[in-house]
């Protein structure tokens, strides 16, 4: 399997299928193969899914301490340039969806949209700002698990949630490794001049980011759609693929018209 150099980093991507490309970008505790779910259901509609190991993740570079998520954007450039790929609607889950955004507007002729899944992107803007710290506060009073997945599937499911969990064991790189998360997010202003469609897609039991503050993104965001998917959790596209797929889907349906 190919690998993508990075400003000297070795970034390990796949690609599968293809059509019009879709690039999945991984949260905290993922990587390529947490798409699992995804790269089947795409492949068959006709779709070329690409997933990565972002550095510090899966099979990608991890021979540093630390971890700037400022590099993560060049990450996703260098498997676009190194597998031939013109343009990709890029999928950011959490963490990735910052990523994903800093791509499309440094290099929007790269990008055909933009999939923010269960996040904000990083947006600059000050209303917002404090909507996610609020969020967060909320969060972190839930053990790491409740936050990411409903208590009815860590039951109903205890399968998955061992393979969930048994997913980040791969990756050196761990949330307090990855600096400037919050750094380097684009203000409305620049998206609102950006020309790459943009989707927010989330779930109403999400307890990382609460609905209300993706639906006030959204209305801030001009252009933008809104995918709020009732009874999903943060970690949707592992719990409830369907429901996530079939998200992506109406947004690629309308970008790929």
């Amino acid at each position: 399997m190919p690998f993508a150099n990075s400003d000297g980093a070795n970034i390990y991507y796949e690609v599968h299928g293809e059509g019009p490309a879709v690039l999945f970008v991984h949260g905290s505790g993922g990587h390529h193969a947490a798409w699992w779910q995804q790269i089947p259901y795409f492949t068959k509609r006709g779709y070329s899914a690409v997933t990565l190991d972002l550095r510090g993740f899966g099979r990608s570079t991890s021979d540093v301490e630390e971890y700037d998520s400022l590099e993560f954007p060049g990450d996703i450039l260098a498997v676009l340039d190194h597998a031939g790929i013109d343009t990709a609607v890029l999928v950011g889950q959490s963490i990735g969806a910052s990523a994903a955004l800093k791509v499309a507007v440094a290099n929007p002729d790269r990008v055909a949209g933009v999939v923010l899944a269960h996040s904000l992107g990083g947006l600059d803007h000050p209303e917002l700002a404090e909507l996610v710290k609020a969020d967060r506060a909320e969060a972190e009073k839930l053990s790491v698990l409740d936050r990411l997945m409903s208590k009815a599937f860590q039951e109903s499911s205890p399968e998955m949630t061992f393979l969930f969990r048994q997913m980040g064991t791969f990756n050196k790189a761990k949330m307090q490794d990855l600096r400037n998360l919050t750094v380097g997010g684009p203000t409305l202003e620049t998206l609102a001049d950006l020309g790459v469609p943009i989707c927010f897609l989330a779930g109403e039991s999400d307890a990382v980011i609460r609905p209300a503050t993706i639906r006030r993104a959204q209305e801030l965001v001009p252009g933008s759609v809104l995918e709020l998917i009732p009874q999903a959790p943060h970690s949707m596209y592992w719990e409830r693929p369907d429901l996530f797929n079939a998200g992506i889907e109406r947004f690629l349906t309308t970008v790929y018209a």
